[in-house]
């Protein structure tokens, strides 16, 4: 059984900066990549980042480049996404979501984890 599971949201000030982890499992690791996508109420969906496992080569969304990085313990089967300088507007519930390539519609999604960036 596929399972994603994020973890590391919370309450942040403007500025500030979190970490969100996705471990991965039922499936391949290093065969997939790993997506980060977030919604905030009223809003669609977003694609933030992704991360390919099997070469590393990732993708970020306009609005977080410079700000976010992904990266992959592929010794660990989890993503990570460093978010520095963050704003209020990147409030949001951040969900990760595995695919065999960085897709917007991706095959399997965690719970997600709730990102609050107070002003």
């Amino acid at each position: 059984e596929v399972q994603l599971v994020e973890s590391g949201g919370g309450l942040v000030q403007a500025g500030g900066s979190l970490r969100l982890s996705c471990a991965a499992s039922g499936f391949t690791f290093d065969d997939y990549a790993i997506g980060w996508f977030r919604q905030a109420p009223g809003k669609e969906r977003e694609g933030v980042s992704c991360i390919s496992s099997s070469d590393g080569s990732t993708y970020y969304a306009d609005s977080v480049k410079g700000r976010f990085t992904i990266s992959s313990d592929n010794a660990k089967n989890t993503v990570y996404l460093q978010m520095n300088s963050l704003k209020p507007e990147d409030t949001a519930v951040y969900y990760c979501a595995a695919d065999l390539y960085c897709s917007p519609f991706p095959d399997y999604w965690g719970q997600g984890t709730q990102v609050t960036v107070s002003s």
